[in-house]
Parts: C-alpha cells; structure tokens; sequence
C-alpha cells in the first residue's frame, strides 16, 4: 500500500480536489459578475463562468504535474488556500519556470 504512488501523492491530490472544489464556487461568482458588466444575460454570465472553470481545471491540472511529487506535507486550512490561490495564479508557475536557470549538464567523465 505505501508504494503506491497514488498514495505518496494523496496530499497533493487532497489540496488539488479542494482547491478545484473551491474554485468552482470562486469561478460561479466571478463569472455572475463578470458576466453582469460585459452583457447582464444569461449567456454572458454562462461564457464568463465557463471560461473561468476551464481555467481553473487546467490551473489544477498544471499544477499537480508541477508540484505534486515534491508535495508530502499534510494538508491544513492554510495550505489548502495555498493550494486555492495557486490553481488561479498557475501561468506565474509556468513563467518562473521557464525563467529559472536550468542546471548545466554533467560534465563527462575521461
């Protein structure tokens, strides 16, 4: 059971599912309002949530490929809102991982 991968992961897949639940709320809220400005119709409010969620389900996706296998804390309120701020914020993730020097190659051995 402890060499399943699955379960080495299961803090990450915890933080991501709440993250995404909560998202999903977030998302409901912020498409209603953005939705509100841009047409105060149905379809706007619909596009805007619709929008907001496919960004956020691709934010959880993102970053449980980036962060979930260095992730072995267990899980508390204030890293489930980590976990929350950074399904939002995930192409900062992308950009300061691309700007990150990469390591040099091992030099070869005579």
């Amino acid at each position: 059971m402890y060499e399943d991968p699955l379960y080495k992961m299961r803090h990450a897949l915890a933080g991501v599912a709440l993250a995404l639940i909560a998202s999903v709320l977030v998302a409901a809220l912020a498409g209603a309002f953005i939705g509100d400005l841009v047409g105060d119709s149905y379809t706007a409010r619909a596009t805007a949530y619709g929008i907001l969620l496919l960004y956020v389900v691709v934010g959880g996706v993102v970053l449980f490929v980036k962060v979930a296998r260095h992730e072995t804390r267990p899980l508390t309120p204030g890293r489930v809102g980590l976990w929350l701020a950074s399904v939002w914020t995930w192409p900062l993730l992308l950009l300061v991982a691309r700007r990150r020097p990469q390591a040099p190659p091992p030099a070869e051995g005579p």
